[in-house]
């Protein structure tokens, strides 16, 4: 049976201890808990899952799935689902982690400053022993496994597994085809066009963009302005620490001053900076807004609420783009039921699993995209695959270093209510990213 309910993180902060003074060892076990490595579970009965995925949602569909399955392949065991939000796991998951109340397995955001930082601090459970035995290796080969293995100092592509991505994802464009119509605009397909088009919703008194600097979608319309500028060399150095990164180099000025110039005409709310993901999705699908920068994760949600006709495509003329394997399955290090959470993530890479989010705009990691008979699912996995043909993902901005996700939105909001010129933003990011990239590696 499945219990499903919304859960706030405050309500498990409050249960923890004043004060944490346990120390966390790389990969132990802590509280009463078991690791998903060797050890069984502590409590065979019930298996808790979080994840922030909207019901109608490709992936929220594809869990759904999931846990039928699992449900009719343990009828003993009982599934609770959790609903967080991101910004509740993002900002709180490592407290609520140390203590004993924790789910079995949950949704988390991939990368060196999200469950690289976990992993490194004995919070998440490897799961190497569990990736060899079910194959996941095989499923997710080449660039799609890159998120889920971490080394001892918590960045990813190598070492331990500590997370399983079963879907892709990426960074476009969504757009209001009846306000391009009714203003006989093309689609475009550079930068100077975008500008072109933006440039003429704005004549018109139409903000062109909706965005939201209170959470990550403005930092990823910076980081698809920096790409735009940018090279593979460029990303792997700032993502990868394979080279330094000059933050005051021609690929974030560039960015930078060109998000500042689209501020100051118009092309971004003013009010913008308070406002979060949510009410972005929701003003754009209502029809306030002819366009929106953000990720295949809102593909669903489109295709159900969206009234007038739209469309999507790559973010014009970049070659590369924010984008990767989707977010991890990860089994906490205190988690009572590790067994059944493998088991679980192993259920979410069934092929009917697959099949649903194939079906649904989810991208999945191993399913049959000519199965796809929808036109408008079929191309944002066209334009996800044309990203793939140019090895294009380049992951996030907010990845490199643990806490830049909080100093990107904040910097962010600072250009965006113009209390920071580009250059002192870019003095702002280059001091968290050198320090964070100093802790990380022990400099």
């Amino acid at each position: 049976m499945t219990r499903t309910r919304k859960a706030s993180m405050i309500a498990a902060l409050a249960v923890l201890p004043l004060a944490l003074t346990a120390c966390i060892g790389g990969g132990g076990s802590g509280g009463g808990g078991s690791t998903a490595e060797g050890g069984g579970d502590a409590d065979d009965q019930t298996l808790t899952i979080w994840h922030y995925e909207n019901d109608d949602s490709a992936m929220g569909q594809a869990w759904a799935k999931a846990i039928e399955i699992f449900e009719d392949e343990h009828p003993d065991v009982t599934v609770e689902v959790e609903k967080q939000t991101f910004e509740q796991i993002q900002k709180n998951a490592k407290i609520v982690l140390t203590g004993d109340d924790v789910p079995d397995v949950m949704e988390y955001n991939k990368g060196n400053a999200t469950a690289g930082q976990l992993a490194s601090q004995g919070l998440l459970a490897p799961l190497t022993d569990a990736a060899e035995e079910n194959g996941w290796a095989d499923k997710l080969a080449g660039s799609l496994a890159t998120t889920a293995t971490y080394d001892e100092n918590g960045l990813m592509g190598s070492g331990e597994w500590y997370g399983v991505p079963n879907y892709g994802e990426f960074v476009g464009v969504y757009y209001n085809q009846k306000m391009f119509d009714d203003l006989g605009l093309e689609v475009p397909t550079t930068l100077d066009e975008l500008e072109a088009v933006m440039k003429a919703f704005k004549a018109e008194g139409i903000t062109p963009l909706a965005e939201a600097g209170a959470e990550y979608p403005m930092g990823q319309l910076w980081y698809e302005l920096v790409l735009a500028n940018a090279d593979r060399e460029f990303v792997d150095s700032y993502q990868l620490f394979d080279g330094d990164v000059d933050f005051h180099g021609p690929e974030m000025t560039a960015a930078t001053e060109q998000l500042d110039a689209w501020i100051k005409e118009g092309y971004v709310a003013s009010d913008s900076a308070g406002l979060t993901a949510e009410d972005m999705g929701v003003a754009f699908m209502k029809g306030d807004y002819p366009m929106m920068v953000s990720g295949s994760w809102w593909f669903g949600r489109v295709v159900a609420e969206m009234q007038d006709e739209w469309g999507q495509f790559n973010f014009p003329g970049n070659t590369l783009h924010a984008g990767s394997s989707g977010n991890l399955w990860v089994v906490p290090t205190n988690a009572d039921s590790p067994s059944l959470a493998t088991e679980f993530i192993d259920t979410t890479l069934r092929p009917e699993v697959q099949e649903v989010l194939a079906q649904t705009g989810g991208l999945p990691v191993a399913g049959d995209a000519s199965t796809i008979e929808d036109p408008k699912t079929k191309e944002l996995t066209e334009n996800f695959q044309a990203i793939l043909d140019e090895d294009g993902l380049a992951f996030y901005p907010d990845w490199p270093v643990p806490g830049y996700y909080d100093v990107l939105v904040s910097e962010l909001q600072s250009l965006i209510n113009q209390s920071k010129s580009p250059d002192e933003v870019l003095d702002g990011l280059e001091s968290a990213y050198v320090d964070g990239k100093a802790d990380l590696l022990g400099e």
